[in-house]
């Protein structure tokens, strides 16, 4: 930090910012700042710091964008300095929804509601943001993408099986839906690659503790160029619902936050984005991430994770693949 001109002398204040279950937040004060660092977990994944480079990088684009997030200070790749890759970035002034609810949404469903078009108009926002623009052309691999996507996350569930104690069976229609999604992915005659957040749903916003609006989006790691509606699909996956109870949930009820198919009719009023395949989009959104999380489950058996959390993870995916089945159903 010194090197770079960020303050002198000791660290102050710290603390480890709660609210996530993998990578480390640590906020901290140094020479009359306040700083947040963001690193992987202990047990680094083979991509772990690779991943917090390209975080970093994404945290920099998006600064020539309105889309809300936290700004971006310094990145250091030199691993013998922490022992993996991080990053500096401002503190951001809200609160995780998941964590605690502001007073005034707690008793207010109008600014319940509110808030919930926040979230979604950022997701909107974010939607329009064009790669290229913001520098970031090279970010992923958006040829083909679409064909891509379920041999992706088949590879992915079936690395799982080199973790001790995964035997690769644990779920049920997997393989159903990977096939339902392969035959009827959408064949558009045009397609336009975006920015997408790979993981967006209520956890991973930050709300202002004074008013129903978005402070920022947090937890960048996933993020690369793709079809934006993959983000749509994840929100509505992971929104608060009755019929879903292992979703994403506030820390208390928002019995006024808008239905999933409120916020649907208002990406569509206000995102250029084609909807005619919406459901397909929502069902790979459940079929991505139920593959995704299942992952932590594969970690904890293998002690690689806290064993709760990989069994509420894997509740969780089998709990995202009845949805997928629901909605390839009809129902």
């Amino acid at each position: 930090m010194s090197e770079q001109g960020l303050g002198s002398g000791p660290l102050n204040g710290i603390t480890v910012v709660g609210g996530g279950t993998q990578n480390i937040l640590i906020r901290f004060w140094r020479d009359g700042r306040e700083y947040v660092l963001r690193r992987p977990p202990r047990y680094k994944r083979a991509n772990s710091d690779e991943t917090m480079i390209r975080e970093a990088r994404i945290l920099a684009a998006l600064a020539l964008t309105d889309v809300p997030h936290a700004g971006l200070i310094a990145t250091c790749d030199d691993l013998d300095v922490v022992g993996a890759a991080f990053y500096l970035m401002e503190p951001v002034d809200g609160v995780n929804p998941t964590v605690a609810v502001p007073d005034g949404l707690a008793a207010n469903l109008t600014r319940q509601y509110d808030l919930g078009i926040a979230i979604v108009s950022g997701l909107a926002r974010l939607g329009g943001v064009d790669p290229v623009t913001v520098g970031l052309a090279d970010l992923g691999k958006p040829d083909e993408w679409l064909e891509r996507q379920v041999p992706r996350w088949r590879r992915q569930l079936a690395s799982y099986a080199a973790l001790e104690g995964y035997c690769g069976n644990e779920l049920a229609r997997v393989d159903e839906i990977g096939r339902w999604l392969e035959c009827r992915r959408p064949r558009p005659r045009s397609w336009r690659p975006g920015l997408i957040h790979g993981d967006f749903h209520l956890a991973n916003v930050m709300v202002r503790q004074d008013q129903p609006t978005l402070a920022a989006i947090v937890d960048w790691e996933l993020a690369s160029q793709g079809d934006p509606l993959l983000d749509l699909g994840q929100l509505l996956a992971t929104w608060p619902r009755n019929d879903y109870p292992l979703g994403v949930d506030p820390a208390v009820p928002l019995p006024g936050l808008p239905t999933d198919r409120e916020l649907l009719d208002w990406y569509g009023r206000h995102c250029d984005r084609d909807l005619e395949h919406v459901t397909w989009f929502r069902v790979l959104a459940c079929y991505r991430l139920a593959i995704l999380i299942e992952g932590t489950f594969a970690r904890a058996l293998a002690g690689m994770a806290p064993m709760e959390i990989g069994e509420l993870s894997h509740r969780r995916a089998v709990a995202l693949l009845d949805q997928a089945t629901d909605l390839v159903e009809g129902r």
